[in-house]
C-alpha cells in the first residue's frame, strides 16, 4: 500500500493506473474459482445481478469498493467487505442497491460489511432513495462476532434502519437469492416486498443447528425453502424459479412506481449545462502528487464547473480559501476550496497555501451561511494542512474563527459533497466537511492523504514520545536504534495516511480518477437534490 516507501517519483497518471488495477482485482470478489462455484449453483454473482437489474446503458455509482482493503488478513481477507453497494437507475428511478457477494466467505458479514451496509442505508435515507437488497449471505462471520453484533454501528442497526426507513415512506425491496440465515433473516422480512428463488434458504437456524439445539431432523427445504415460505409460512411475497426470473419480476414491481423527475425537488433547480472551460484531462498536469508542489485551485475549478459560471466571493480577502458560486452540470452550487500556493494578504503578510487563517475561516463561515440562505448545495475541495498556529494566530482568535466555520458547516441544511484532492489534516478535515460532518458523499483522489497531522511533524512527535518512554524505563536508545525507529515510525505513518487506508475504513466513499470527478459530482448532485432538508438553518450560540 505504501506508494512512496521506496522513494518513487510517481505522476498522477501512475497513481490512477495503480488504483484502477487494484479496483479491477477488488471487483473480482473472491476470485475466479469462487465465481465459478457460484455459477455452478445456477446463481449469478452480485455484480452480475446488479448489471441485469439496472437500466441498460446506465452507469451505476459504486460506493465502498475499498471497504476492508488489506484488513482481516488472518482470515484470508474480505475484498470489498463481501458486499456491493451502488446507486443505480432501475426503470427510470434511482435506487440504492445492496448486494451480498457470496464469492467472499459465502457473503458473511465482517465488521466492515455491517458498516458498509449502514453507510448505504444512511445515504439512501438522507437522499430519499428507495433501496433494493439482493440477499445471499451466510450471516455474521462468527470468529469476529464481538465486533459485528451488539453496538449501534453493528449488524442489528441494519434491521432497526429497515423499520425506520419503511416508516419514512421510502420503498424497500428484497430478493433472497441464496442463503439468508440467523439474524440476517430479519432484513428481507422487514422490507416492503420480498422475493425468493428456488434453492434459497430463509431460517433463523439451519438444519445442523436445529438438530443440535432441539434434536429435530429437518431438511433444508422443509425448514426454510422458497416453497415452504410461499405455501405455509406466508413469509415471502413472490416465489421465483431462478435469478433471472427474480430480477425480471423485481424490475416489473419497481416499474409500478413513478420515475424520477427531470428537475430536482424545489427549492433546488437545474439550469442548462455547459462544458468546463478547460478539459478535465488538464487535471493530470495541474496537480502533482508531491505535496510540496503548489498549484492554482482556480485552474482545477475551471476543469470541473460549467464554463463562465464561477463568481468568486470576497476574492481579495482570506485568499487561502477560494469561495464562490458556479454551476456544475447545470446545478447551481457553492464552492469552498483550499488554495494551494502562497498568497499575500491585503496587509502585506504572506500566508501559506493549504492553511486556514482567521480571515479565510471567517470568509468561509459567512459563505456557508449564504449558501444555506440561497439553498445552494456546497462542494468542498479539500487540500488542507490545518489551521495556522503560533502566538500571532492565537491572539488573532484562530480557534474562535475555526469554531465559527465548524458551527456553520455542522448545522448546514443544504447538501454537502466533499472531494479530498490532497492533504486532509487535523481540524482542517473537520472544518471543511470531513466524514464526521455528514457530507452526502465524500470522495478522494489518489493523491489524497488523511491524518491528524502531516507525516514529518507526526514522525518527530511520535519519535519523541517513544524516546521519552524508553527513558522512563531507564534506557537511552543509541543512534542506530533511533534511525531504525525513525524509519519504522515514518513507514507506519505513511501507510496510514495513504488514502487506500482511509477508504478501507469507509472514511471516504470512493477513490476517483480525477478525470471522472465532474461526472461523479453531477451524479451525486442528481441524488442529493432529490429532497430538501425539513430543518431550518440555525447555528445556536455563535462565536463573534
Amino acid at each position: 500500500m505504501n506508494r512512496r516507501a521506496a522513494g518513487e517519483s510517481l505522476t498522477l497518471n501512475d497513481l490512477v493506473a495503480e488504483i484502477q488495477r487494484e479496483e479491477e482485482r477488488l471487483g473480482q470478489g473472491g476470485g475466479a474459482a469462487a465465481i465459478e462455484r457460484q455459477h455452478s449453483k445456477g446463481r449469478l454473482t452480485a455484480r452480475e445481478r446488479i448489471s441485469r437489474l439496472i437500466d441498460p446503458d446506465s452507469q451505476p455509482l459504486e460506493l465502498g469498493l475499498w471497504a476492508a482493503h488489506e484488513m482481516y488478513a488472518d482470515w484470508g481477507g474480505a475484498p470489498a467487505a463481501g458486499a456491493v453497494t451502488a446507486i443505480g437507475t432501475i426503470c427510470g428511478r434511482r435506487h440504492m442497491i445492496v448486494a451480498n457477494d457470496a464469492t467472499v466467505k459465502a457473503g458473511a458479514f465482517f465488521p466492515m460489511t455491517a458498516k458498509k451496509v449502514l453507510r448505504a442505508q444512511r445515504i439512501a435515507f438522507t437522499n430519499r432513495l428507495p433501496l433494493v437488497y439482493l440477499v445471499d449471505s451466510a450471516g455474521i462471520f462468527l470468529p469476529l462476532q464481538e465486533d459485528v453484533f451488539p453496538d449501534e454501528d453493528d449488524f442489528g442497526r441494519i434491521f432497526r434502519n429497515n423499520a425506520v426507513i419503511s416508516a419514512a415512506g421510502i420503498s424497500q425491496y428484497s430478493a433472497i437469492m441464496g442463503n439468508c440465515v440467523a439474524g440476517g433473516g430479519y432484513l428481507p422480512v422487514l422490507c416492503d416486498k420480498l422475493l425468493m428463488t428456488e434453492g434459497s434458504g430463509l431460517y433463523l437456524a439451519g438444519p445442523a443447528l436445529v438438530k443440535s439445539a432441539i434434536g429435530q431432523e429437518v431438511s433444508h427445504e422443509e425448514l426454510g425453502g422458497a416453497a415452504m415460505h410461499a405455501q405455509i409460512s406466508g413469509t415471502i411475497d413472490y416465489h421465483e424459479k431462478d435469478d433471472e426470473s427474480c430480477l425480471a419480476r423485481l424490475r416489473r414491481l419497481i416499474d409500478l412506481a413513478r420515475p424520477d423527475d427531470p428537475q430536482p425537488a424545489a427549492p433546488f433547480v437545474r439550469k442548462d449545462a455547459a462544458e468546463p472551460s478547460r478539459p478535465v484531462s488538464d487535471l493530470y498536469d495541474l496537480v502533482d502528487p508531491d505535496p510540496r508542489m503548489s498549484y492554482e485551485v482556480r485552474d482545477v475549478l475551471a476543469c470541473l464547473v460549467d464554463a463562465d459560471s464561477f463568481d468568486e466571493y470576497k476574492a481579495e480577502y482570506g485568499q487561502t480559501l477560494v469561495c464562490g458560486t458556479a454551476r456544475l452540470g447545470g446545478f447551481p452550487i457553492g464552492i469552498v476550496a483550499n488554495q494551494r500556493h502562497r498568497v499575500k494578504s491585503g496587509r502585506g503578510e504572506y500566508q501559506f497555501g493549504s492553511v486556514l487563517y482567521v480571515d479565510s475561516a471567517d470568509k468561509a463561515a459567512r459563505f456557508v451561511m449564504n449558501c444555506n440562505q440561497d439553498w445552494l448545495p456546497i462542494l468542498f475541495l479539500q487540500d488542507v494542512n490545518g489551521f495556522m498556529v503560533g502566538k500571532d494566530s492565537e491572539r488573532a482568535g484562530i480557534i474562535k474563527a475555526g469554531a465559527k466555520l465548524v458551527n456553520a458547516v455542522s448545522n448546514s441544511r443544504v447538501p454537502k459533497v466533499t472531494v479530498i484532492t490532497g492533504g486532509s489534516y487535523g481540524a482542517g478535515n473537520y472544518a471543511l466537511c470531513g466524514k464526521a460532518f455528514d457530507p452526502r458523499f465524500i470522495y478522494a483522489w489518489p493523491t489524497a492523504r488523511n491524518a491528524v497531522m502531516g507525516p514529518a511533524q507526526a514522525t518527530n512527535t511520535l519519535l519523541d514520545v517513544m524516546i521519552a518512554s524508553f527513558k522512563k524505563q531507564g534506557r537511552e536508545p543509541d543512534a542506530a536504534e533511533l534511525d531504525e525507529l525513525r524509519t519504522q515510525v515514518a513507514a507506519d505513518y505513511e501507510r496510514q495516511t495513504d488514502i487506500r487506508y482511509a477508504a478501507a475504513r469507509l472514511w471516504v466513499d470512493a477513490i476517483l480518477d480525477p478525470a471522472n470527478t465532474r461526472s461523479t459530482l453531477i451524479q451525486s448532485l442528481e441524488v442529493a437534490t432529490r429532497h430538501p432538508s425539513d430543518e431550518p438553518f440555525r447555528v445556536g450560540v455563535y462565536q463573534v
